[in-house]
This record gives C-alpha cells, structure tokens and sequence, in this order.
C-alpha cells in the first residue's frame, strides 16, 4: 500500500503500521467499496465512521493485555460506539451487558456500575473487539462475511504471535470457534457460554473471568486491571 493510502486511514499509529498491509487485500479494498454504497444508499449504519476502529484506537498494540471478543456491533440506535458489549452512558444496558456486570460484582465483589461505557476497561489494555465492525440498523448480522472477520482475524493472529501472556476472553461457540488458532501455551484463554439471556445460565455466571484474569497478570508480572466502573 502506498504512503498516501496509508494516510488516508485513521488508525491509531501501532495497530496501523501492523496492518497496513492488511488495507491493501482485495478483500479489504472490496470491503471499504460495498461501504461506500451503502452508505450512499442511505442506509444507517452503526457506529459512526469515526468509531468503527474505536476499540483499536483506545488499545494500542503494545498495550494489550486482555481481549474480549464479541461478534457484532448493536444495531439499535445509540448503542454501538465501537467497543464490543458496550454502550454510550445513558442509553439502556441491554441484557448481555447487565449480566456480565452481574457476573462482575459475584466475581469480585464489587459495586453494580452505574456506567454503561466500557472505555476504562479499553484504556487499560482490554481490547472490546468485534468480529465484525459495523452493521445496518436493525439487522443484526447484516455485514458478516463481508471480510470483517478476515481482518479482526488478523488482529487476533498478531496478537497472537507478536505479544506474550494476553489473557483471551471467549464468550459463546462464535467467539471460541474465532480463538482456536490462539496458542494455549503463551497465553490464557477463558472460555464460557454467551453473557446473552437465553444461555447465561449455562455457565457463564460463575465462571469469573475477571479475577481469574488478574490473577494471570499479576502471576506474570503484569499490573491487574481495574475491572470496577462508577
């Protein structure tokens, strides 16, 4: 890809220079066209422009500690601002989001949030990754196997390979079929059913995720994170 193409792209500057690239597939190419017409169709598509890479511009590279996965943006309107499970402060919490704080306060004992924004989480390392980054209003799934999963693959490859000792959050079959390439033997990898209602109860309440993460860090020597919100 050339320099100026590069520019073109609003990334932050670690997760741009490992991807570049990536920008330059034909996958990708055809990607950002079949975009372009879609919003020169006037199709509302979520989130905003602006945050479709939010989840890699609030966790740089190098900064990565914790990857959770999920599969696609909200698709009501309001909700999705580029960080999986996680919604803007004043709009409802939908019900994956209230069980994983459910999960949060049994786990660590910790005040329920009042916050629906996961931002402090991404800017302490916690990559809130989606599968796929953008999605039309009202259609869950509608941009799956447009090439989103092939890049946010990518993403899960080089952290995979470059970065040592990340702990992989794996919540539901779609996200664990997504993570089986991750090496067991360099990083931790949780898995437990989907936060969502109608399987919550298959596992995921007790499975502790957060304290189980720190407890990785600190065992590696890295600072735990701050898993309460206000």
């Amino acid at each position: 890809m050339s320099e100026s193409q590069t520019d073109s792209i609003r990334l932050e500057q670690s997760w741009k220079a490992a991807l570049a690239d990536e920008f330059s597939l034909p996958y990708m190419q055809g990607l950002r066209q079949w975009l372009r017409s879609e919003y020169k169709a006037g199709k509302k598509i979520y989130p905003a422009p602006s945050a479709i890479f939010r989840a890699l511009d609030l966790t740089p590279l190098d900064r990565v500690k914790v990857v959770i996965l999920g599969q696609d943006p909200y698709h009501g309107p309001g909700q999705a601002h580029g960080l999986c499970f996680s919604v803007p402060n004043g709009v409802p919490f939908p019900p994956s989001l209230h069980n994983i704080f459910t999960e949060l306060v049994s786990d660590l004992g910790v005040p329920y949030p009042t916050t629906s924004e996961l931002t402090p989480w991404a800017e302490q390392g916690v990559l809130l990754l989606n599968a796929t980054l953008t999605v039309e209003e009202g259609k869950a799934g509608s941009h799956q196997k447009r090439g989103w999963e092939q890049f946010t693959d990518r993403i899960i490859k080089i952290l995979n390979q470059r970065a040592e000792s990340l702990v992989f959050i794996l919540w539901g079959a779609y996200a664990q079929e997504k993570g089986q390439a991750i090496d067991r033997t360099r990083h931790l990898v949780l898995e437990a059913p989907h936060p969502s209602p109608l399987s919550a109860h298959r596992g995921f309440f007790g499975s502790k995720p957060f304290s189980q993460t720190n407890t990785y860090l600190l065992s590696h020597l890295q600072a735990p994170i701050d898993w309460q919100l206000k």
